[in-house]
């Protein structure tokens, strides 16, 4: 893994590096579609390669990659593995949260530390959102925790579970290696598609957290504003993996229907093409507003995010939708990379917030209420 940005050849290629990744998996892709079984091999290289570390700032030990080229990089994987990318994205908007919180004069070290040094964060955000789930009692130097986390995607190549815990009209944010004792994980992921994202549940049995591991203790029921920050930060990083599907898609079809004059095929694939440029330029506007991990923690700012992000679900759903109504047979057959690309896009409509949620979020906060109620 040796690219180079032309011109600069100590600074390193970051989404020539995800081509190389990505085109290496791609071959046993289908077969682990089939399996369900996670590449262990596609997260060893993202380590070894300094992707895992890449948005980690320079001076703690990362490659100082931006917000925006983050996206790329997911993006490019998500055209050759998108289990490896989506599962890849739940670690990287972990990471990006961490450095919305350094350039917002807030202590990140100890995560860039864990993260330069190779470890993958595995995040349980979308099963905890609020209120949380499990249980907490508090033990002489900490807390004793139990839980059952699912979908906890990429748990089986991951190191550091961060997570939250009910403790009675309390939540509390920690972090757990998983190797401590009483975390195991139990394969529930059998799925419609992603299926070798390894999304499996992560069982949290008498697990004691101590004091150190436990970063935020916040009330049940009220809107924290730390979501609007990982909002902010997560969104346009996981939908550029599922980008990275629609962009195969939109290859396959050009591929296969090259030289077609007929006046439908034409129509169709015209019709794929906007919905595909309206998914692209609405992740494009999501980093453009994120500013490098800038923005402001605000409602309105997750609100809008949230909105783009309903959106641009929908259009990438509609684009591989439309690839395969453009190819026809050859598209609907599960020997034409469509079936399983159609498969694996509709995983974009389930991360926070699908589309009822996200339109009261949204309603609440333009009429000037809490996000929740």
């Amino acid at each position: 893994m040796t690219s180079t940005i032309s011109g600069s050849p100590s600074v390193v290629d970051r989404v020539a590096l995800a081509r190389e990744i990505g085109e290496s998996l791609r071959p046993e892709v289908p077969e682990r579609d089939r399996t369900g079984e996670i590449s262990v091999a596609a997260f060893d290289l993202l380590r070894s390669s300094g992707l895992s570390a890449a948005l980690v700032p320079v001076e703690f030990g990362g490659g100082g990659a931006t917000h925006t080229e983050m996206g790329a990089i997911l993006r490019e994987l998500g055209r050759h593995d998108p289990s490896t990318a989506v599962a890849f994205a739940m670690h990287s908007h972990l990471v990006a949260a961490q450095v919305w919180r350094h350039k917002h004069g807030v202590d990140a070290s100890a995560v860039f530390a864990k993260v330069a040094a190779g470890a993958i964060l595995v995040s349980t955000g979308a099963s905890d959102w609020v209120d949380s789930t499990g249980a907490a009692e508090r033990v002489e130097g900490g807390y004793r925790v139990s839980a059952r986390k699912a979908p906890a995607s990429g748990c089986e190549v991951g190191d550091v579970l961060v997570t939250s815990v009910r403790f009675g009209a309390e939540v509390l944010h920690c972090a757990i290696p998983m190797s401590a004792p009483g975390v195991r994980i139990e394969q529930t992921w059998d799925a419609f598609g992603l299926r070798a994202s390894g999304s499996h549940t992560v069982v949290l049995e008498e697990v004691f957290v101590p004091d150190a591991a436990v970063s935020m203790i916040r009330p049940v029921g009220v809107w924290p504003p730390v979501l609007n920050v990982v909002i902010g930060a997560a969104l346009p990083l996981v939908l550029s993996a599922y980008l990275g599907v629609a962009d195969a898609a939109v290859e396959v079809t050009a591929r296969l229907l090259a030289g077609r004059g007929e006046a439908h095929t034409a129509q169709s694939a015209g019709e794929m093409v906007n919905a595909y440029t309206t998914a692209a330029d609405l992740i494009a506007a999501m980093f453009a507003d994120a500013a490098d991990l800038m923005f402001a923690n605000t409602d309105e700012y997750a609100a809008r995010t949230l909105s783009r992000k309903t959106v641009a679900a929908d259009a990438l759903i509609t684009t591989v939708r439309l690839a395969i109504e453009t190819t026809g047979g050859a598209g609907y057959s599960r020997a034409c990379e469509l079936e399983r690309l159609y498969r694996d896009i509709h995983g974009c409509q389930f991360h926070p917030l699908p589309r009822a949620k996200q339109t009261r979020f949204s309603g609440r906060v333009l009429l000037g209420h809490s996000p929740l109620g």
